[in-house]
C-alpha cells in the first residue's frame, strides 16, 4: 500500500490553486477599474483570500506534502483549494472560509512532523511562517479584515521563502551562526504582525525591518550569489532570487517611508513591492524546480522564462509609480500588466511541458528504432 499519493491525484490539486490564483488576478484588476469577467468582479473584496491562503496556501502546502511523502498531509492544499473554488463558486463566505482555515491547520501540523523530523533553523522558520498562516485565516474567520490580518499572511509568505532558501542554501552556509541569524531575524516579522494586530504604534517599524533584516541576510549569504555565475537554469533561478531580494527591501523602505517621511504615501506601494515583486519573482524561479517535483512531468528550461520575469518588473515597477504619483490611470495599466505577466507565465510553463512530452515521446521512439535497425543489419 503506497503510503504518498501518486502524482495523478496531485494534478486536481494543484489546478484548484491555479484557479484561485486566475480569479484572484482578474479580481484585483477589477478593483482598479478594469473590466473583467463577473465572476471575477464578485471576488473583488477577497482578492487577497484568493491569492494569499487559497492560491498560496495551496500550492506551498502541495510542496510540503510531497516532500513529506505522507497522504494525510495532502488534506491541507485539498481543503484550501476547495475553500477558494468555493468561494469563487459562490458559497457562504464563512464556510469556504472555515475550509481555508482548517487546511492551514492541517499545513502548520504536517510543518510541525518536519521539524520534529529535522529540527534544523530552516525547519523552525518553515514551522513559524505556517503558523502565521493559520493565525491569520483564524483572526479572518473571527470577524477581522483583511487588512488586521495582511502582515500574517506576508509573514506566512516572507518566512517560508526564507526558510527554503536556508534549507537549500545549507551545505554552502556551514556557519552555525549565520543559520541562527536568520532564524532570530524571522521572529521579528512576527512580533511586528503582533503588535500590528494590537494597534501599538511602532508595529510596522518592527516588521519592515525584519523584512530589510531577512532581505539583507539573503543578499549576503544566500546560494544565488554564487549560482547567478552558472548557466541555463541556475543562472535564472539566482536572476529571480536576487530581483525579488530587491523587492523585499524596497517594500520594507517603503513601509518605513510611509511611516515616516511620506505619511500620505500609504500601504498600497510597500504592499504591492511585497507581493508582486518580491513573492513572485520567487515564483517564477522556483517553478521548474517545484513543478516537475510536484507533477513528475519533465519540464525542460527554456531562456523563454526570462520574458513573464521581464514583464512581471515592468509591471511592478509601473504599478509602483502608480501608487506613488496617484495617477489612477497608472494603476490600472500596471495592474493589467500584471495579468499580463501572469499569463505570460502559465503560457511559458504549459509550453515548457508540452515541449517535455513531445521530448519524452521522441526519446521513446528512439530506442525502438535503433533496435530494428541492428535487427535488420
Amino acid at each position: 500500500m503506497w503510503s504518498d499519493l501518486k502524482p495523478a491525484y496531485r494534478y486536481p490539486i494543484l489546478i484548484l490553486g491555479m484557479i484561485s490564483l486566475v480569479i484572484g488576478t482578474l479580481a484585483g484588476i477589477g478593483r482598479l477599474g478594469s473590466t473583467v469577467p463577473a465572476v471575477a468582479l464578485q471576488q473583488a473584496a477577497f482578492h487577497g483570500v484568493l491569492m494569499i491562503p487559497a492560491f498560496f496556501g495551496t500550492v506551498i502546502g502541495l510542496e510540503r506534502a510531497v516532500a513529506i511523502g505522507r497522504r494525510w498531509a495532502y488534506l491541507a492544499p485539498l481543503l484550501t483549494g476547495i475553500g477558494g473554488s468555493a468561494l469563487i463558486a459562490g458559497a457562504p463566505p464563512a464556510k469556504a472560509l472555515l475550509l481555508i482555515t482548517v487546511g492551514s491547520g492541517v499545513f502548520a501540523t504536517a510543518s510541525l512532523y518536519v521539524l520534529r523530523l529535522q529540527a534544523a533553523a530552516h525547519s523552525w522558520i518553515l514551522f513559524a511562517g505556517a503558523v502565521a498562516l493559520l493565525v491569520g485565516n483564524i483572526l479572518l474567520i473571527g470577524g477581522q479584515g483583511v487588512t488586521d490580518v495582511v502582515f500574517w499572511w506576508f509573514a506566512f509568505l516572507l518566512l517560508t521563502i526564507a526558510g527554503e532558501r536556508l534549507e537549500l542554501s545549507r551545505f554552502v552556509i556551514q556557519s552555525a551562526a549565520k543559520r541562527m541569524a536568520l532564524a532570530l531575524l524571522a521572529v521579528v516579522p512576527l512580533l511586528g504582525a503582533l503588535l500590528e494586530y494590537w494597534q501599538i504604534p511602532g508595529a510596522i517599524w518592527i516588521f519592515a525591518l525584519g523584512m530589510a533584516g531577512i532581505g539583507l541576510w539573503l543578499l549576503l549569504f544566500d546560494i544565488a550569489r554564487r549560482t547567478v555565475r552558472m548557466n541555463g537554469l541556475t543562472r535564472f533561478t539566482a536572476v529571480c532570487m536576487l530581483t525579488g531580494y530587491f523587492w523585499l527591501l524596497a517594500s520594507a523602505l517603503l513601509f518605513i517611508a510611509n511611516e515616516t517621511l511620506w505619511p500620505g504615501l500609504g500601504r498600497g506601494a510597500p504592499l504591492h513591492a511585497f507581493f508582486l515583486g518580491f513573492v513572485f519573482s520567487m515564483v517564477i524561479g522556483h517553478a521548474l524546480i517545484i513543478f516537475p517535483a510536484v507533477t513528475r512531468l519533465n519540464m525542460p528550461y527554456s531562456a523563454l522564462f526570462y520574458l513573464p520575469l521581464i514583464v512581471l518588473q515592468a509591471s511592478v515597477l509601473l504599478r509602483i509609480i502608480g501608487e506613488l504619483s496617484r495617477d489612477g490611470g497608472l494603476l490600472a495599466y500596471g495592474g493589467i500588466a500584471n495579468g499580463i505577466a501572469l499569463a505570460v507565465f502559465i503560457l511559458t510553463l504549459v509550453g515548457t511541458i508540452i515541449r517535455g512530452l513531445l521530448g519524452k515521446s521522441a526519446r521513446s521512439i528512439e530506442p525502438t528504432s535503433s533496435i530494428t535497425q541492428n535487427q535488420g543489419g
